[in-house]
């Protein structure tokens, strides 16, 4: 009886310890989850262009490295596309630039004065509309207006202003900048500009039309390796701020944001801190130029600065 009541005990203990051990495993699971939810995917979206997709690569690269789900959607397309890809639920993350924020999503006729104050105005409108803005970037990449040397020397142009000299001339451009207040609307309406022919790029490359001859003028981006040092191009300046204020901020819906919580923000806003002019312009011509892959350059320079 001693023997069968000692096998009693033994087995009863052992099914407390085993019971014990399966609660202790199963709470030490839960709590070894990490913060944010296995369920909630990341989904990027991007523009349609090469900084865009390098942009949408650090940030992809940088969230999976710290083991958030991500789901990456490049080349949608225009702002207009973009924000139809946000608003839809199609995506949840996109990287936009804050003046196109406030003037081309929100249809405001001008931005801040400043790149501050241009952030925190954007900031406010995504904020109303259930989104987030995380930190922006230390570089900004404007639209510009940009003719080749010779044409600058030959018509005196230094500011876009100086384009009513030449008369009716060619403008070369992606589509949407036609109807832009930040693009040839706004350069219509703030110097003058009446005399403009548009010509729409179709996976044309402007500098290309600008060497043949093909057009004057033509609408580029401020970070282009083309426009780096000993350049061929002429930017005019734009002293009455047409295009802007353009720092990238990525835009991330709230309810995301909060669900995934401080170690999301944290990474995010980790690379758009490294993000200056030298470091973009450097990783636009890796791509643009020597062509290589936006995610084997995102990947270099994210293992290079301590975020991969």
């Amino acid at each position: 009886m001693i023997r069968k009541h000692t096998r009693r005990a033994a087995k009863a203990a052992f099914a407390i310890s085993l019971g014990v051990a399966i609660v202790i495993g199963l709470f030490a699971a839960v709590f070894a989850r990490p913060a944010h939810s296995a369920g909630t995917t990341v989904v990027i979206g991007t523009k349609n262009f090469p900084e865009e997709f390098i942009l949408g690569q650090l940030y992809k690269q940088a969230l999976e490295a710290k083991g958030f789900s991500v789901s990456y959607k490049e080349n949608i397309g225009s702002t207009e596309l973009m924000t139809t890809a946000l608003t839809s639920g199609k995506i949840n993350f996109y990287p936009e630039y804050t003046g196109v924020i406030v003037q081309v999503v929100f249809h405001k006729n001008q931005s801040g004065k400043t790149a501050a104050a241009t952030y925190q105005l954007a900031k406010k409108l995504e904020a109303a509309k259930g989104y987030t803005l995380l930190r922006p970037t230390p570089f900004f990449d404007t639209d510009a207006v940009a003719v080749t040397n010779a044409t600058a020397k030959k018509y005196g142009l230094k500011s876009v202003g100086d384009l009513k000299k030449v008369g009716t001339f060619k403008f070369g451009a992606f589509p949407e900048c036609k109807t832009r207040n930040t693009c040839l609307v706004g350069y219509k309406r703030a110097y003058g500009l009446t005399k403009v022919k548009f010509v729409p790029l179709a996976g044309i490359s402007a500098y290309q039309l600008l060497d043949n001859g093909q057009i004057l003028a033509a609408d580029v981006f401020s970070t282009d390796p083309p426009l780096g040092k000993n350049s061929k191009y002429t930017v005019l300046a734009d002293p009455k701020h047409v295009t802007g204020f353009q720092n990238v901020a990525p835009i991330v819906k709230t309810s995301v944001a909060t669900e995934l919580g401080s170690k999301f923000t944290a990474t995010v806003n980790a690379v758009s801190a490294k993000l200056s002019q030298n470091a973009i312009v450097a990783m636009n011509k890796a791509v643009i130029v020597d062509k290589q892959s936006a995610a084997k350059v995102a990947k270099a320079f994210l293992k290079a600065n301590g975020l991969a």
